[in-house]
């Protein structure tokens, strides 16, 4: 079996990493494709190397672009490389315009199309994740869902028939992770504040970063908290915020350049809570047993509010309240999977 994966922003790299093992050692032919969506060294390259994923076999250095131009630029390119690599499956992952454009090509050429992370829902249409998941499940021949949830979506929209349970493969990557942590191999990094006692913060999503006053009103939020803030500042939230005249480290805000995966998962297991605008994040921060307080109006992954562990803040000026409102119960749910998703995913192309 011959499988295309096609990758190219931060959180794909990280779902790539236990499907890439999980191929590997089934002996599957695995090619791997990165548009470039995510283009430096920080945002790409580090993470192949930590999380020991095969170097792409193509690198279609894409870059930065409106979501028009990068998806159309990916298109141009996809399909001459899906034609002369000839898979048996192409694979796509999450709700990025990585995995658009390799299920948009996939679909016209006719080559057999799995979605990775498939049924997640936000019923946000102002969100261009929401346009690209849903259009990629409904090109998809097989859905590879990680929540009953996301199953229940997939069945509303008569997809039943071609999805699978497989669980979430981020739980495969933090379940090594923790382990690690745990053991004292991997330690929780020197941030120069005190551990327990501090709040891990990522923002980063358009409708957060785009509108000046909402940017503003974060920020200011984030500085007027009582413990302190390290903030992971992507690049995106760096422009925003010098383009709109938005200084960022006064108050409690610490601002720290974006983290390696491993160090990020230890940075958040430290914290007293998260605050993030991360799908991935506010996940992690779950499954590591971490309080959150997830800055948009409405999460994908709506386990971590049920279960108590995680509030929304849909207007930033309720970060604080948000906070103090959380009162996370000790559970032992697994609505994430059992940590062997990607042999799952290994087990349900093959069939």
């Amino acid at each position: 079996m011959k499988v295309l994966s096609i990758v190219g922003a931060r959180p794909q790299f990280v779902k790539l990493a236990p499907i890439d093992h999980a191929f590997r050692a089934a002996g599957v032919e695995h090619v791997i494709v990165h548009t470039g969506q995510h283009y430096d060294e920080r945002m790409s390259g580090e993470f192949f190397r930590e999380l020991d994923i095969a170097e792409p076999d193509v690198n279609l250095e894409i870059g930065s672009a409106g979501h028009g131009a990068q998806t159309g630029a990916m298109l141009a390119r996809m399909d001459d490389v899906i034609l002369e690599h000839r898979p048996d499956w192409v694979l796509v992952y999450g709700d990025t315009n990585s995995t658009l454009a390799g299920a948009v090509s996939a679909a016209k050429l006719q080559v057999p199309l799995a979605h990775l992370e498939a049924g997640l829902r936000s019923f946000n249409r102002a969100m261009p994740e929401e346009h690209n998941r849903v259009l990629t499940d409904h090109a998809a021949d097989l859905l590879l869902a990680p929540t009953e949830q996301a199953m229940a979506h997939l069945a509303t929209e008569g997809l039943a028939e071609r999805s699978v349970l497989v669980g979430d493969v981020m739980t495969d990557v933090l379940t090594g992770i923790k382990r690690r942590i745990d053991s004292g191999e991997l330690e929780i990094p020197d941030l120069g504040v005190t551990p327990g006692e501090y709040h891990v913060s990522t923002i980063h999503r358009a409708e957060n970063t785009d509108d000046p006053e909402r940017l503003r009103a974060i920020v200011e939020g984030l500085q007027g908290l009582e413990r302190p803030v390290v903030l992971l500042a992507h690049p995106r939230l760096v422009q925003r915020c010098a383009d709109f005249g938005i200084v960022l480290e006064q108050g409690s805000v610490r601002v720290h350049e974006p983290l390696p995966y491993g160090r990020l998962v230890a940075a958040a297991a430290g914290a007293h809570s998260v605050i993030t605008d991360s799908g991935g994040l506010q996940k992690e921060a779950f499954l590591l047993r971490v309080p959150c307080v997830t800055v948009r109006t409405e999460t994908e992954w709506v386990e971590t509010v049920e279960l108590g562990w995680n509030v929304l803040a849909s207007d930033p000026r309720t970060i604080a309240w948000a906070l103090a409102s959380l009162d996370p119960q000790p559970t032992d749910a697994t609505p994430y999977g059992d940590g062997r998703a990607a042999q799952r995913v290994v087990e349900a192309l093959s069939r």
